[in-house]
């Protein structure tokens, strides 16, 4: 991953090579011989940011640097044009010009950086689908999210998956789920990460399917939290702690009368709002009130132990992929984790105890 300015003198040396090699210039040489000719000898170096040599902490002067940079753009892009290989050429410049326009505010007086990251940030110009990603608020990430089915009671891998980095984990069920049909496979039971919860597969669940994950721990600042209101599920019906009752729909926020909230003795124990108590309700609260009561008790928390295999799976997985992609875009990397797989699972069966007069050949 490369920063504003290395991203786009990237994609503009790009451009250049391209023609280069196309009228046999050579790489390297042709590349450095063309930038000269359109006026950006800056553009062939390999680091744009050490050939502007400019003092990237002044404001000023990196300021001065972004506004050359976009000179080296309108440069190349014109340069191409009418040049034998400038179709191929063209795709490079486009890229270029996508790193601008994300990165790049040019409504004001003068070109400035943005401030924060693009929604679907483009952060590679060999990589159309390489996105930043966050693992959690404090680790960052970027590039693709490899996903692994494992089976816990075999220790296979049937089915995985690749996202882009900033794509929500649950988005990618639905491919998993395809592959299963395909093999013929059908779930019984489902232990997974939080981040999966919203998933198709979980929220398409058939009543055969039973879902095992760690709840999200409800939290009201010392106050009285969800999960110490009674609801009803069957009645549609949410009793706060002073036994108040209110009709609830799932999706939709309960919202206590303000008059009745003023006068309950609990009132400095549940809320501090002058409107009243409200309590939003999950579209699936049902399983989440489940998954909170079963996390109580030692057989439900023994059970949540048994997604610690998917993680070894996980780590045996990347263990043999690495930690970067071998490949560009997500089609391809998905063939390769789906290669990766069949040797962990290759491993897995090696593993298996020998039995009769099978025995296992070379």
């Amino acid at each position: 991953m490369e920063d504003t300015f290395n991203l786009m003198g990237y994609a503009l040396r790009k451009a250049l090579g391209v023609i280069a090699v196309l009228q046999g210039w050579g790489q390297a040489a042709g590349t450095a011989m063309l930038a000269g000719l359109a006026g950006v000898p800056q553009a062939a170096a390999s680091s744009l940011k050490a050939a502007l040599d400019a003092d990237w902490d002044d404001p000023a002067a990196r300021d001065q640097a972004l506004a050359e940079v976009l000179g080296l753009l309108d440069r190349v892009d014109a340069f191409i044009a009418g040049q034998a290989g400038d179709q191929a050429a063209a795709a490079a410049v486009m890229t270029a010009r996508q790193v601008r326009d994300q990165d790049i505010d040019l409504a004001g007086p003068a070109p400035a950086l943005r401030r924060g990251v693009a929604k679907d940030r483009r952060i590679s110009v060999e990589d159309a689908e390489m996105r930043h990603g966050r693992k959690s608020r404090s680790m960052l990430s970027g590039g693709y999210k490899r996903h692994v089915l494992r089976d816990l009671d075999t220790g296979l891998v049937p089915a995985v998956g690749i996202t882009a980095a900033n794509v929500p984990e649950a988005a990618v069920t639905e491919d998993i789920t395809a592959d299963l049909d395909a093999a013929g496979r059908h779930l019984s039971e489902l232990h997974i990460d939080r981040a999966y919860l919203s998933s198709a597969l979980v929220r398409d669940r058939g009543p055969d399917l039973a879902i095992f994950c760690k709840a999200w721990r409800v939290r009201n600042g010392g106050r009285f939290a969800k999960d110490q209101f009674t609801l009803d599920f069957g009645a549609g019906q949410l009793t706060c702690p002073a036994g108040v009752a209110m009709p609830f729909q799932p999706g939709k926020t309960v919202r206590f009368p303000a008059g009745t909230c003023a006068a309950c003795p609990l009132r400095a124990r549940c809320t501090t709002s002058s409107h009243g108590r409200s309590v939003s309700i999950h579209p699936d609260e049902a399983l989440l009130a489940e998954l909170r009561r079963r996390q109580q008790t030692p057989e439900g928390r023994v059970k949540l132990r048994e997604r610690v295999a998917v993680e070894h799976a996980l780590a045996h997985v990347g263990h043999w992929q690495g930690r970067r992609a071998h490949y560009c875009g997500i089609r391809k990397n998905l063939f390769g984790l789906r290669r990766v797989a069949v040797v962990h699972n290759l491993h897995v069966i090696a593993r298996q105890p020998v039995t009769d007069s099978y025995q296992l050949t070379a």
